[in-house]
């Protein structure tokens, strides 16, 4: 069966001016959104198992916009879903009515703040707001915001962690939400650590709870200071974890993995504590324990290795200052913390709560350790679990 000829007539019509099409299966309802701002809409007629009719009203949409009845390939989902689609033609996509179709334009890399606003008309849901955040042309323009407070408005109501992370990551991107809703995700980040986790990749730098510099920064900021204008990067790092803000993104680290929720929450978290420390990596390689990393560096600095005679500014550094020689370790042990130390762990179980932080407590202690050193001179020790 074929459209009926009134609805294939007022389709067409409404088509003419059409930036952004919708279809609304449940009601059987096409909606149109026109360059001037203008909305449309056509009731469908079917005369046929709604099923089918909608499928031909989505022939007809693809014949008018591509040239073709076979619409948008959803079985490349996956691929689309990955923002690898072709950047041609993104605007004809919003114009099949396909759900999969604009999904892929909301990855696509050429996304503009114009597709996005279109896009977000057609299929305003969290996840297509996520992928049009990462997007710097969406977060400099006006749907930047608009995504924004959409996000922050369903947190309450997301239930996966990796999103919620995910969310709170991309709000807090710079000039997207007020400082005072800042300061209500960080609040309630007290009774659910998971939103603090974000906040650990965007603002590790400015992360809005108090806190004071380590009690001998004054000591060693001088020596610190010199090192970091001869460009060594140990040291301007070690001035970081120093500072008020490094001591507190510390204490916030050991507070989330005194209680991680669940294994999304883990991965997350040290991927955030590597990328925080990474400027002082001695290696690219992916270790998968924490007990080959510790192996790795003690060998590197005891000179078992290449690597501690190829970096001189870490050398220069223990030279200077002898006495953080084992924060300079923790520093070097915590740059290659990651996904892959628990993965052998995750792979093989899919426990949350105590029983996955029991798992994994030969990799938190570790940790833990390592920052305990850097946190106020070792004087910090989290609740056990």
């Amino acid at each position: 069966m074929e459209l009926s000829p009134e609805d294939s007539l007022r389709l067409n019509v409404m088509l003419a001016n059409a930036i952004a099409v919708r279809i609304d299966e449940g009601i059987n309802v096409v909606h149109c959104l026109s360059e001037d701002g203008n909305k449309a809409k056509v009731q469908l007629n079917p005369n046929c198992r709604t099923e089918q009719y909608i499928r031909n009203v989505r022939e007809l949409l693809s014949s008018h916009v591509m040239g073709s009845p076979g619409g948008y390939p959803v079985y490349l989902k996956r691929w689309t879903r990955m923002g690898q689609t072709s950047d041609t033609r993104l605007d004809d996509l919003l114009l099949l009515g396909e759900p999969e179709a604009v999904v892929a334009v909301t990855g696509a890399p050429a996304l503009t703040d114009e597709l996005a606003r279109r896009a977000w008309w057609i299929m305003p849901d969290a996840a297509n707001a996520r992928r049009m955040l990462h997007k710097e042309s969406v977060v400099n323009g006006e749907m930047g915001k608009i995504l924004s407070e959409f996000l922050l408005e369903f947190l309450p109501f997301e239930e996966s962690p990796a999103d919620i992370i995910e969310s709170v990551r991309l709000v807090l991107q710079p000039g997207l939400i007020s400082e005072d809703k800042i300061f209500g995700i960080w609040n309630r980040g007290r009774q659910k650590n998971v939103f603090q986790v974000g906040f650990l990749h965007s603002m590790s730098n400015n992360l809005p709870g108090p806190s004071e510099q380590r009690a001998d920064m004054e000591t060693h900021a001088e020596v610190l200071q010199d090192l970091v204008n001869l460009g060594n990067q140990h040291a301007a790092l070690l001035m970081r974890v120093l500072s008020s803000q490094g001591q507190l993104y510390l204490e916030t680290c050991l507070s989330i993995l005194k209680r991680p929720a669940n294994q999304d929450v883990v991965c997350s978290l040290l991927e955030a504590i590597g990328g925080y420390f990474s400027p002082v990596r001695l290696s690219a390689f992916h270790f998968d324990s924490v007990q080959a990393i510790i192996d790795e560096v003690d060998n590197s600095l005891q000179g078992n290795k290449s690597e501690m005679s190829k970096d001189s500014k870490l050398s220069e550094i223990l030279a200077c200052l002898p006495e953080l020689a084992s924060e300079v370790r923790a520093m070097l042990i915590l740059s290659h913390v990651g996904e892959p130390v628990v993965r052998p762990i995750f792979a093989v179980s899919d426990s949350v709560g105590s029983v996955m932080r029991k798992k994994i407590e030969h990799v938190s202690q570790p940790i833990v350790e390592c920052m305990n050193s850097l946190n106020h001179g070792g004087l910090y020790s989290p609740p056990p679990a």
